[in-house]
């Protein structure tokens, strides 16, 4: 069974911020002074451009790639103020899974755009991004579906309620395809918090509400997704065949 990274708080997410260029360092310098508890990578010739903060400074003499594999062992989200493509190029071989990958955001030199590259979703690097952009007045540019669409998150719902989700990985793919798709969907609330939605939004018009499992009508919907503390049976997963996926609440959490 798959389970989503654990919640932190703001305060124990470690953010490194990254600049290779004098105008990044810059740009790099500004967004620090606001996060206070981000530490700084940059190279060793630009190190003037961090005077005065209290931030973490990290300086490397030598090729920024070499300093790629402990920045993803050290941080939970890494901004870049690089290229794009040169972030890509410098963080492919780096790559595991949206598990163990820290969230990539990557703001222009220019500081128009903050934009998550990786581990957007699961990571945290959407929300990141969107944090980012209010700091320094630009704007996040988000691609993962349900957050574009304004839908249901299969893999982390209820993650800030501390919900454990529970389904194998092929599962969480094929139910968030259903979600995006805009099927019908339905999702079953036997515990946990009912306050799971927390968008401005309405709920989505294909997802509906039931308060137990039995009165679900299988054959309505394109995938279920059941918030319970029941022990779900292997002939319930066979029956629905990647078309399930659970999610655990906390003991007593209420409705």
């Amino acid at each position: 069974m798959s389970e989503t990274k654990p919640q932190v708080t703001d305060d124990e997410v470690r953010v490194t911020i990254v600049a290779i260029t004098k105008h990044g360092a810059g740009q790099a310098a500004d967004l620090a002074r606001r996060l206070p508890q981000a530490a700084i990578c940059s190279a060793e010739k630009f190190a003037d451009a961090f005077k005065g903060l209290s931030n973490p400074l990290r300086l490397y003499s030598g090729a920024l790639r070499d300093e790629i594999g402990p920045l993803f062992a050290d941080s939970d989200q890494v901004v870049f103020f690089v290229s794009l493509g040169a972030v890509v190029r410098l963080i492919a071989p780096y790559l595991k899974s949206k598990d163990e990958d820290p969230g990539v955001i990557v703001v222009d030199d220019a500081g128009q755009f903050a934009i998550p590259v990786l581990s957007g979703h699961v990571g945290g690097a959407n929300a990141w991004a969107e944090r980012i952009a209010a700091l320094i007045g630009a704007t996040p540019v988000v691609t993962t579906a349900s957050d574009v669409g304004k839908t249901i998150p299969v893999d982390i719902l209820g993650r800030e309620l501390g919900w454990r989700v529970e389904a194998p990985k092929i599962n969480i793919t094929r139910v968030s395809a259903h979600v995006v798709n805009g099927e019908p969907i339905a999702i079953v609330e036997e515990a946990g918090s009912r306050q799971w939605w927390t968008r401005p939004t309405p709920l989505p018009a294909t997802i509906h509400r039931f308060e137990r499992f039995e009165d679900v009508d299988l054959s309505r919907f394109a995938a279920v997704l059941w918030i319970t503390h029941r022990e779900i049976d292997a002939a319930t997963w066979e029956q629905l065949n990647e078309r399930l996926v659970v999610y655990r609440p906390p003991e007593g959490q209420g409705q």
